[in-house]
């Protein structure tokens, strides 16, 4: 059941980063768009230049959960890649534990009051021409607290399985 469970939270999260990756191919066709109005036909729209920070958002708002998945995250490899599996379980797990989930719980904390005043004033743009729902974008803050900490207890349980799995080997038990 558990894993089943857990399954389904990293299937979700493949597919959300999957899915906001395209946004990657819409964030250059836009730039590319603000740059030739700007440049070539001496113009420009402010729509448009927040659109690429919508965008932007989007992208690394969501797709972080998916890249911690994918192990594509930043990490000081000096030593890391020298570890055994069990030792590089033991530091996944630990960094989870103290260090992720209570940073993410942290960031949803202090987060909070900014993203529910955005919301009570159905918050936009402050610029002329600007785009509206920038409540819903500060609201990705807690999306993404959300699936990196999905991401994170699924880290934990399967880092506990292989420290319990490799102790188990290594004492001979079957």
């Amino acid at each position: 059941m558990l894993n089943r469970t857990l399954a389904g939270i990293e299937s979700f999260i493949d597919w959300s980063g999957r899915t906001v990756s395209w946004l990657s191919l819409f964030l250059v066709l836009v730039t590319f768009i603000v740059v030739v109005l700007r440049y070539v036909f001496d113009s420009g729209s402010i729509a448009l230049q927040e659109t690429t920070t919508y965008l932007h958002a989007c992208i690394f708002l969501i797709g972080m959960a998916y890249t911690m998945q994918q192990d594509a995250h930043v990490r000081v490899d000096i030593f890391y890649n020298r570890f055994s599996v069990q030792t590089k379980a033991w530091v996944d797990l630990c960094g989870a534990l103290f260090l992720l989930l209570p940073f993410m719980l942290f960031i949803s904390w202090i987060s909070w009051d900014y993203i529910v005043d955005s919301w009570s004033v159905l918050e936009g743009s402050r610029e002329a021409g600007g785009l509206p729902g920038v409540f819903i974008l500060k609201s990705l803050i807690l999306v993404m607290t959300s699936l990196l900490s999905l991401q994170a207890l699924i880290q934990v349980a399967r880092n506990v399985q292989t420290v319990l799995n490799t102790q188990t080997s290594i004492r001979g038990e079957h």
